[in-house]
Formats: C-alpha cells, structure tokens, sequence
C-alpha cells in the first residue's frame, strides 16, 4: 500500500484526531490546556516514529514576556525529530497550537464540539490551525505503516502563543531548541493550489491622548481628550494616501500596498462619566508591512506622523506605546524546494500549482528571517477563521496529509 492509498484507507482516523485536538480549548490569552495539548501532540508524534521533547518556557522568561495574569498559564512547545537513512539535508514542519477566543452563537454544538457535517468539520482552530497537525501526523503515520523512508530527516515543532506575538512559541524555538533546519514548512498562509512564499509583517501600537478633566457644563475649563483624539485620527488620512503610493507585486501578480487599521481597541481613562470632560482617550493601530519594508523604518515613520500629526492640533498632547511587531518576508520562489512542493501540490489536485504572498502575518518569518533558510507556508486551511463557526473540509485536510507525504518521499534537497 503506498502512503497515498493508506491516508485513504486512515481519513477517518484523521478526523477523529482533529476532533480530539479542538476539544481541548487552548484559547490563547491567556493560554488554556497548553499542557494536555501538547503531551497528546508529543504521544501521535512519538506512535508515528519521531524522537520526541517536551520543551517547557523558563518561568522567568514567561514573567518577563507576559503580563502578570498569564504567568499562571506555562508554555510548553513540542519537538519531534525523524533521522532518515542516509539524509543530508533536514526539512522542519511548524504548526501553532493555540488559538482565539470565542464569541458569538456557534451551529454546531459549540466552539469546541468537533461536530462534523457535510464534509466538513467544525469548531474553534479546525482551520487555525489544528486541520495541520492531523494533517501531517497522518502523513507521518502513513510512512511509518508502509515502510517508505523520507528522503530528509525531519523536524516538527507544535509551538505556542501565535496568536499573541509567538515569542515564547516559535521565537523560543528558534533561539533554544536544538533544530538545524535546511528548509522549513509552517502549515498555514497557503492552501488549495496557492503556496506562500512570503507575508506581511505588523507594527502594533497604542496612542493615548492625554486632555484635562473638568466639569460637563464648563468644558471650556477642560481639554477633551476625544475631540482632540478625533481629529489625531482624521490626520492619518494623510498617512493613508502615503501609504498608497507604496506597492509590492507578490509572484502571482496581485499588487499590495500597506495598510493602517486603526481603533481596533480603544477606550476612554478612568473617572469617565457623562458630565465629566475626558481627560484621556485611547486607541490602537495596526500597521501592516509589505515584505519589501522594514519593522523598524515602519515604527520609526509612523511615531514621527503621529508626533507631527499632534503637534499640529492644539493642545493635542500623546504618549505612544509599543503593543508588538512581526517581521515580514519574502522568498523568490526559485529554490529547487519550492519547485518540488509546487510539483506535489499539483500531483495530488491535478491543478496548476500558484505562489502567494499573504496578507496577514504567521510564524514563517522566524524560518526565514532568522534563520535564513528557504521557508514556505502550506495547510489545509478552511473558512471562518476567528470568526463563528469555524471550519475545515475533510477533503482538504487528506489532500495535505498526501502532499506532505509526497514531498517527505520525493524531495531530498
């Protein structure tokens, strides 16, 4: 039976370990279940071959990283290594483990139900990004059963926190654990025919605005806080129209440009009240990075807009704080590793493989950025992702697990 032919024969098994992994709630902040999570992901590693490690984040580094009410929650990441006979060169899968919190009225028996219909299966991180674990332990498994040997040693990192910054996840990772990758996968950013070559970085930052209290019926005895924080964000218009003049054409030819979310969090200070002039107001900007700019140049730009920005409304004083950032990437798909994946994309669906770039960000970065090896990014993927009714097709869930078979058999770098 060929590895193909048995994740067939084993869908069912795949399935049921997705449902096993979404059942445990791992909803990241503050960061829940990261212990039973990760020894079930340890175990299918250790049953389909691989070496295995639990790596657990120095609580010191933790109290370092995270704000006080998640110094009770540990992270752990997990390392399973495969040597292959006679492989020189050794190719790393990554996945995230954790997850978004959950709102809203869920269709099929709640967020962390499992429940499948239609051929499809539902509930918080199918899609984000469980469906790869299942989809590449199955295809672990599927040689171990068969006897086929990968043509390149193998690593696989489960990590934590993506969804925060991922610097006690896949950051931790990089700098500590003893990985040699000569090529990496992060199971997420491509999906169907299209495989990610590259993503967008992020500067997250928070701007307060500071006004003077005073009462609601003498606000010319006070500085109000909102008015002046409105037209603060009416003057990033101006930022808006730079930013468009900036582009960058991913393989496929579709043209970005940068762009600036800004208030997805914000708030008044305290003592607030209706007849009370507001002394402080808050808001959030995230601000996405093409792979052709810099983290850097990027923060250092956007505080000077907002200092000049300030400057010219009166009375208009700021304090900005930085939230996180994320590197942004890029790899010219012309590796001979980004040929052999496109050639198994195009095996399994019969399709026209395509290369992309995504629009948000992922852990490929650490791969690429830091460690400089060639990096891509494919999965199953699925629909809804942090959103209601979250979900991954079966039937893409087993075309990954094929897909990572075939490359772990056909490509030895």
């Amino acid at each position: 039976m060929s590895p193909a032919a048995y994740i067939d024969a084993h869908s069912a098994d795949l399935v049921a370990l997705l449902q096993r992994l979404v059942r445990l709630p791992t909803v990241n902040p503050p960061g829940e279940h990261y212990d039973e999570i990760t020894r079930l992901l340890a175990d299918e590693l250790g049953a389909a071959g691989l070496k295995t490690r639990r790596f657990s984040v120095p609580r010191e580094l933790m109290k370092k990283t995270l704000p006080p009410e998640q110094h009770g929650y540990p992270r752990y990441n997990v390392l399973g290594t495969l040597a292959a006979r006679g492989a020189k060169k050794t190719i790393h899968f990554n996945a995230h483990y954790d997850v978004v919190p959950v709102s809203g009225a869920w269709k099929h028996g709640g967020a962390f139900s499992g429940s499948v219909e239609g051929g499809w299966i539902y509930g918080r991180g199918t899609a984000d990004m469980k469906g790869s674990h299942a989809s590449l332990l199955l295809a672990l498994r599927a040689l171990k059963a068969t006897g086929v040997v990968p043509q390149m040693n193998v690593e696989v990192s489960f990590t934590a926190d993506e969804e925060t910054d991922s610097e006690l996840g896949a950051g931790w990772l990089v700098q500590h654990a003893p990985i040699r990758p000569d090529y990496a996968i992060v199971m997420e950013g491509g999906e169907g025919n299209g495989i990610c070559c590259g993503h967008n970085g992020v500067v997250w930052l928070n701007v307060i605005v500071h006004g003077k209290a005073a009462h609601g019926s003498r606000p010319d005895q006070g500085v109000n806080a909102l008015e002046k924080m409105s037209a603060l964000v009416r003057a990033l218009d101006g930022y808006k129209r730079l930013l468009a003049k900036r582009t960058f054409t991913a393989p496929d030819g579709v043209v970005k440009t940068p762009t600036i979310n800004v208030g997805g969090v914000f708030a008044s200070g305290e003592g607030g009240k209706i007849n009370t002039v507001p002394a402080l107001a808050s808001f959030s900007i995230d601000r996405r990075v093409l792979p052709v700019e810099s983290v850097d140049k990027v923060e250092r730009e956007l505080r000077a807009f907002l200092r000049d920005a300030a400057k010219a409304i009166p009375q208009c004083r700021i304090t900005v704080e930085k939230v996180s950032h994320n590197h942004p990437c890029f790899t010219p798909p012309d590796d001979p590793f980004f040929g052999a994946m496109a050639g198994c994309v195009t095996g399994v669906r019969g399709k026209k493989s395509v290369f992309r770039t995504s629009y948000g960000f992922n852990d490929m970065h650490f791969f690429s950025h830091h460690l400089k090896i060639p990096t891509l990014g494919y999965g199953p993927g699925g629909d809804n992702c942090h959103a209601v009714d979250e979900r991954a097709s079966v039937r893409e869930l087993v075309a990954s697990a094929k897909i990572y078979a075939q490359l772990l058999t056909t490509f030895s770098g």
